[in-house]
């Protein structure tokens, strides 16, 4: 089994460090968000515009970013993005209106598009062959170990300093990752994407491919799940009596979890049928949601919050590691990375929208199992899409002939 050059090594520190603080520094500020703009008058229909535009920016312009960090090198979209980050959490502390948080969200979002798919696209570019599940699992730590520190940090530096230190802890953290990117990434001329010399596949091509679509709707359902319980499972222990801190606990206890399990289920992925392990994931965190509509106290909830996070940790490293298999057959790392995280976006905004649809017409437990559904319908379509005789192979076959599926028109 392949294994990272030392060059790759140093390369993977320096995204893994920029990623974590870079989304440490957000988790810090944006459950404070809400209430900031509560004190300066914003109702709900703005404060969800000022989480709307965010998504909506980002959304939009990751295709963009993702194809063009295949044709121009990766390091540059990083580098600014991240330096967009530490410039928006300056304009925070001086916004005191409404109208400029929308925007400063939406800048931020645009920030957003050059930063994640294009690191996971580089990440992506200096796997070896065979370790997809392990690699993206433990790059996947930055990501759920920032998301579970930083709100938690953010309420500490909010009671102790203010609102303004927790924007500026964001910009420090932001700036000390740019400049973390800036010098330890070597020059654009090196990269693998800029060495290999072939050409990317056409997003024609890309989006009609039946075996990146199964993936795509497999991450837009698992989001779909996650917007739904950080959406609704306030209200609803709210609404059961649990205090602040133990509903903040419950928020935090699935992305948690999942991020213990990165690492050991990415090795399992690159051991086993990843299709599989994905779909089982899948079902399992459709049953969790389940487990929410049953749940009348803490540990109920507690119990469906832990059995959410395992789901969500058994199937993302083989979906992330097929996503890499995926990325190098077509030559488009960047552009398969960015599709990826608009179903992530896409997963968030209308996790949030319709399970508000089926509270309103149904109750407020019924939120949680109307997702489970889409999650189990999202799993039938990933199978369809994914379903290949040339995949019925033992566990000792290179994950590339594993993952191999449909490839229409590439």
């Amino acid at each position: 089994m392949e294994t990272m050059t030392t060059g790759d090594k140093k390369i993977f520190a320096a995204i893994f460090v920029s990623i974590f603080g870079a989304v440490m520094g957000v988790g810090i500020v944006v459950p404070l968000l809400p209430v900031y703009a509560q004190n300066l008058g914003a109702s709900g229909f703005y404060i969800g515009l000022i989480f709307a535009a965010f998504s909506l920016s980002r959304t939009f312009l990751l295709p963009l970013f993702g194809s063009l960090s295949d044709r121009t090198g990766r390091k540059p979209y990083i580098t600014i993005g991240l330096f967009g980050y530490a410039l928006v959490s300056v304009a925070f502390i001086y916004s005191d209106t409404v109208g400029g948080l929308i925007w400063l969200r939406f800048l931020q979002g645009i920030a957003s598009a050059m930063i994640m798919p294009v690191a996971q696209a580089y990440i992506g570019d200096i796997t070896p062959k065979n370790r997809e599940g392990f690699t993206m699992g433990l790059f996947n730590l930055s990501m759920f170990t920032s998301l579970s520190i930083g709100p938690l940090l953010g309420g500490v530096i909010n009671d102790l300093a203010g609102l303004d230190a927790a924007f500026a802890g964001m910009g420090v953290l932001s700036l000390a990752a740019c400049l973390a990117s800036l010098f330890l990434l070597p020059p654009v001329r090196e990269e693998h994407v800029m060495t290999r010399g072939s050409v990317p596949a056409k997003w024609s091509l890309l989006l009609t491919d039946r075996f990146l679509y199964g993936l795509f709707c497999l991450r837009f359902v698992y989001v779909f799940c996650i917007g739904t319980i950080w959406c609704f499972l306030p209200v609803f222990a709210s609404s059961i009596g649990l205090s602040s801190s133990r509903i903040g606990v419950l928020i935090m206890l699935g992305v948690f979890v999942s991020g213990l399990l990165q690492m050991p289920m990415g090795m399992l992925a690159d051991r086993t049928d990843q299709k599989r392990m994905a779909i089982c994931g899948g079902l399992m965190t459709a049953g969790a949601m389940v487990v929410y509509t049953w749940a009348v106290d803490f540990w109920g909830l507690f119990a469906a919050s832990v059995a959410f996070g395992i789901g969500g940790g058994v199937a993302m490293p083989p979906l992330m590691a097929m996503a890499v298999v995926k990325g190098g057959e077509t030559r488009a790392m960047g552009s398969v990375m960015s599709l990826l995280t608009v179903a992530h976006s896409m997963g968030m905004l209308f996790g949030a929208a319709i399970g508000g649809v089926a509270m309103d017409f149904f109750s407020l437990r019924q939120a949680f199992p109307f997702a489970g559904l889409i999650m189990v319908a999202g799993v039938v379509i990933f199978a369809v899409c994914t379903y290949s005789k040339r995949c019925e192979v033992d566990a000792d076959t290179p994950s590339v002939a594993r993952i191999t599926g449909p490839h229409d028109g590439i």
